[in-house]
């Protein structure tokens, strides 16, 4: 019995040198420095919002996020915050810097005014991630905004989601629709195959008008337009591209679409005249039989042009000017493209000459 009990203390001895060997001293020291470490960052986390209340009581500054939670409105080194339940909106304004009408600081006020909590960056619209911005949104102006996701959470996306476009995960802004004048076109409008084009394609210089025949000012401003193309012939090509106004001329497209007819049987111009010159008679009726009787009065065939009329042939064409026109941010007619500068209102002759001599000399 007192044999097992000594072979019983050795075999514990032993144990007993087999742990010491596999636990040394420095591995002790680590677990209690580590135990240590482990203690302190516990009681920072739980007492952490004391430490900054502390040093906030001490030297004036730090908010806690006690504080944050008990307060909505806090001053903090001479400035007031506010607690917004919107989210930080990333915008980033695709511009050109050496522009001068391509600014947003004015429209960036406004949009602050609304949504406090926008972050914005510029992004030169020549650089990489500018031209993949303007590719991926189909951009025709400057200045341009895009907007991270964050701005579907915030309550103006939900009071004005119409005047946002998603591409991705991103959005950009209709500027058209908020009323951000183009500062810069970085494309014009095109010229197909069946729009209406008055003098030499291959012209230095082309107009390109969106106009409504039921606008007074359209009506006004063809008087110069009539003087530019007697005066400047050939040397120019002007386009005549269809934007009615329906929501305030609800004769305009009727009239637009009795303009294509004419043009099919090569009277544009004169029929064109016909509308403006009794622009306040055919705007009253509440039919469309003035617009048989002028084809009559210009020699055109008026089964063909009823026809024309009646089956709205060239609804789609007028319904692509006028998409087009709002693509390029206008809203308003008359609105005029000389080359790439955008003459919006109803120009004075001697205003347009003045372009046109312009582009015609470089």
């Amino acid at each position: 019995m007192e044999e097992e009990k000594i072979v019983n203390e050795a075999s514990v001895e032993s144990s007993n040198e087999e742990s010491q060997v596999q636990e040394s001293p420095s591995d002790e020291k680590k677990k209690i420095k580590n135990l240590i470490s482990l203690s302190i960052l516990l009681a920072g986390l739980l007492i952490g919002s004391l430490f900054v209340d502390l040093g906030q009581l001490i030297k004036g500054g730090g908010i806690s996020q006690k504080v944050l939670d008990g307060k909505d409105v806090f001053s903090l080194n001479d400035k007031t915050w506010v607690a917004f339940e919107d989210p930080i909106v990333n915008v980033q304004v695709i511009t050109d810097e050496s522009c001068e009408a391509c600014k947003a600081d004015d429209f960036l006020l406004q949009l602050r005014s609304a949504l406090p909590t926008i972050s914005t960056s510029s992004v030169a619209y020549d650089s990489t991630e500018g031209k993949d911005l303007i590719e991926k949104f189909k951009i025709k102006t400057l200045p341009a905004f895009v907007f991270d996701a964050n701005i579907k959470d915030t309550g103006l996306f939900s009071q004005a989601e119409p005047i946002f476009k998603k591409e991705g995960e991103m959005y950009s802004i209709d500027t058209a629709q908020v009323g951000i004048p183009a500062g810069k076109y970085l494309e014009l409008p095109t010229i197909g195959e069946n729009d209406i084009v008055i003098g030499s394609k291959d012209s230095k210089v082309t107009l390109i008008e969106f106009s409504d025949f039921q606008c007074p000012y359209c009506q006004k401003f063809q008087q110069s337009v009539d003087e530019i193309l007697k005066e400047y012939g050939d040397k120019i090509t002007f386009v005549y591209k269809q934007f009615p106004l329906t929501s305030i001329h609800p004769k305009a497209m009727d009239a637009a679409m009795a303009s294509e007819c004419a043009n099919e049987q090569g009277k544009f111009l004169e029929y064109a005249d016909k509308l403006f010159t009794n622009q306040a008679d055919w705007s009253k009726d509440t039919n469309n039989a003035r617009f048989g009787t002028y084809a009559a009065q210009l020699g055109l065939n008026v089964g063909q042009f009823n026809q024309c009329v009646s089956s709205a042939k060239y609804q789609e064409k007028i319904q692509a000017n006028a998409t087009e026109a709002q693509e390029f941010g206008i809203s308003g007619t008359p609105a005029l493209f000389i080359n790439d500068q955008f003459q919006p209102g109803a120009s004075s002759v001697d205003a347009l000459k003045k372009v046109i001599d312009e582009q015609l000399a470089k």
